[in-house]
C-alpha cells in the first residue's frame, strides 16, 4: 500500500513537470499584428524635415520649375506612403494602379522604425531628383542625413535600424527606376525648353499664326518653358482630363469680355499698384529661380507649417504629402497639356498692341533688378491657380475644408512683402494665389478661373483615389 502510494505520488510529480515543460515549448511565431508596430505612434519628423529640405533645395534648383519639382514631390510622397503600410492598417496601396509598378513589401514577421523607412526612402530618392544641389543646400540636405541617422539608430537599436534603411532604400530604388521609365518627366529638368531624353525641341515661332497665339516676351530666355510636361505620366487624371475648358473668344472690340479683363489688368498698376494688390502678388510669386521656392512646392510649404503646428502623427503626414504630390504633379502635366494646346498670349502683348504700347507688368526680380517680368511660357490656364487649386484640395481632404491658417511661408523676407496673411479655408488660399495674378499682370482673369476649376478636378480626382479601406 505504501508502495503504491509513493508511485501516485511520482506519478503525479511527472505529469506536473510534463505540463511544465509542454508550457516551456517554443511555439511557431505568428506574424507581428500590425497594431503593435504602427505608423501612428510616431511623430511626422522625418517626413517635415525631410520635406523642409526639399525647398531649400528646389528654390535654387534651375530647370526644375515649373513642372519637375512637383513631379519629385509627388514620387518621393508616394514611396514613403507605400513603404510604411504595414504598419497603416487602414490604408491601401496604390501600386496595382500603375502598371510596372512592383514595390518590395517589408516583413510581416518583423519590427521596423517607421521614422527611418521615411528618412531612408527621402535619402535615397533627393538626391537623384537632384544630383547637382546648389552647395549650401546640399550641405543642408547632407547633415539632416547624418543627424536623422545618429537619432534613429539611437532609437531602434541596430538590428531594426539597418533593416528600416534597407526597406525604405529597397521601395525608394524601384520607384526610382519606375520613375525613370517616363520619357517626358525622367530628366526633364535638363532641358526646360525641350525634351532632353527624345531630343524634341521646340519652337515657339512654328506654333505663331498671329493674336491670340503666344509670343516670347522680354525680358525673358526667348523661348517656351515646358513645352512637352503635358506629356508627362499622371497618377490620378485620364487623358481627357489634362485639357481645359476653352478660353474666352478672342477680341480687340472694346465691348468685348477679353477687352474687359485686359483693362482689369491694366488698372492694377496704372497709373500705380495699391500697397494690397502689391503685397497680394508678391505673397505668392514665387516666380524666381533663387528667390523663393516654385509655385507648386509653395504648397508642400503649407503643408509643413500645418503638419508643424498640429503636430499631427507620421501617418497623417504621409497621406498628406503624397496626396499633395501628386496633386501637384497632375495639376502641372495639365495646366502644361492646356497651355501649350490653347497658345495664349499673356496680358503683356494683348495690352501692348490694343491698349498702350508701354506699359508694363509689375512682376519684378529684385535679384537681377528686371522690371516687367513676365514668366516665359503661354498664358491659358494660369499655372498658380491650377497647382494651388489642386494641392488645398488634397491638403482639404486631409485636414478639413474649414482648416484656416496664417500663411508665414515668407515671413521675414525683406526683397519683398513676405508679411503674413490670414486665411479661413485651404480655399481661400487657393482663390487669393490665383487673383494675385492679375495684379502683377501675368494672367487675365480667365486664365485663373479656369486655373482654379481645373485643379479642383485634378485634386477631387487624387482623392478619390481608395486611400483607405
Amino acid at each position: 500500500m505504501k508502495l503504491q502510494k509513493h508511485l501516485t505520488h511520482a506519478l503525479a510529480i511527472l505529469f506536473v513537470m510534463v505540463l511544465a515543460f509542454a508550457g516551456c515549448k517554443k511555439e511557431p511565431i505568428d506574424p507581428i499584428p500590425s497594431d503593435d508596430n504602427l505608423v501612428a505612434e510616431f511623430d511626422a519628423e522625418a517626413a517635415l524635415r525631410w520635406n523642409e529640405v526639399f525647398l531649400v533645395i528646389e528654390r535654387y534648383a534651375a530647370g526644375y520649375r515649373p513642372g519637375p519639382a512637383p513631379r519629385s514631390l509627388a514620387y518621393m510622397g508616394l514611396a514613403a506612403y507605400e513603404a510604411c503600410l504595414n504598419g497603416m492598417p487602414k490604408y491601401n496601396s496604390m501600386e496595382s494602379r500603375y502598371a510596372g509598378l512592383s514595390l518590395p513589401k517589408a516583413d510581416p514577421n518583423k519590427v521596423y522604425h517607421w521614422p527611418t523607412v521615411v528618412h531612408s526612402v527621402y535619402a535615397t530618392m533627393m538626391p537623384k531628383f537632384f544630383p547637382t544641389p546648389q552647395p549650401s543646400a546640399g550641405a543642408q540636405m547632407n547633415n539632416l542625413i547624418t543627424q536623422l541617422n545618429s537619432k534613429y539608430l539611437a532609437q531602434a537599436g541596430q538590428e531594426v535600424y539597418d533593416r528600416s534603411i534597407a526597406h525604405g532604400r529597397n521601395v525608394a530604388d524601384v520607384m526610382w527606376a519606375w520613375a525613370s521609365t517616363d520619357p517626358y518627366g525622367h530628366d526633364a529638368y535638363r532641358d526646360p525648353f525641350g525634351n532632353f531624353t527624345t531630343n524634341e525641341v521646340y519652337n515657339w515661332q512654328d506654333h505663331y499664326t498671329g493674336p491670340p497665339h503666344w509670343v516670347a516676351t522680354t525680358p525673358g530666355p526667348g523661348k517656351g518653358m515646358g513645352p512637352y510636361f503635358g506629356r508627362v505620366r499622371t497618377f490620378a487624371i485620364s487623358e481627357a482630363q489634362k485639357l481645359s475648358r476653352p478660353p474666352l473668344p478672342y477680341s480687340e472690340s472694346p465691348t468685348s469680355e477679353l477687352y474687359a479683363q485686359a483693362l482689369q489688368v491694366y488698372s492694377q498698376n496704372t497709373p500705380t499698384l495699391s500697397h494690397e494688390a502689391e503685397w497680394v502678388g508678391e505673397f505668392w510669386s514665387d516666380d524666381l529661380l533663387d528667390l523663393t521656392f516654385s509655385p507648386g512646392p509653395r504648397w508642400t510649404a503649407i503643408a509643413n507649417q500645418i503638419i508643424d503646428k498640429e503636430k499631427v502623427t507620421l501617418e497623417v503626414a504621409l497621406e498628406a504629402y503624397a496626396k499633395v504630390g501628386m496633386a501637384l504633379n497632375d495639376a502641372a502635366v495639365a495646366c502644361w497639356h492646356s497651355k501649350y494646346t490653347y497658345n495664349w498670349e499673356r496680358p503683356q502683348s494683348y495690352i501692348r498692341r490694343v491698349i498702350d504700347p508701354n506699359w508694363e507688368p509689375a512682376l519684378y526680380n529684385p535679384l537681377t533688378g528686371d522690371l516687367g517680368v513676365t514668366p516665359s511660357f503661354p498664358a491659358y490656364p494660369s499655372g498658380h491657380s491650377t497647382m494651388g487649386a489642386a494641392g488645398a484640395e488634397a491638403l482639404a481632404s486631409v485636414f478639413g475644408y474649414a482648416y484656416g491658417m496664417t500663411d508665414r511661408c515668407h515671413e521675414g523676407r525683406t526683397e519683398f512683402e513676405g508679411t503674413p496673411r490670414t486665411f479661413g479655408s485651404l480655399y481661400e488660399m487657393a482663390y487669393e494665389n490665383a487673383w494675385s495674378r492679375v495684379p502683377l499682370g501675368v494672367h487675365f482673369w480667365m486664365d485663373c478661373q479656369e486655373g482654379l476649376n481645373l485643379g479642383t478636378l485634378v485634386g477631387r480626382e487624387v482623392n478619390r483615389l481608395p486611400w483607405k479601406k
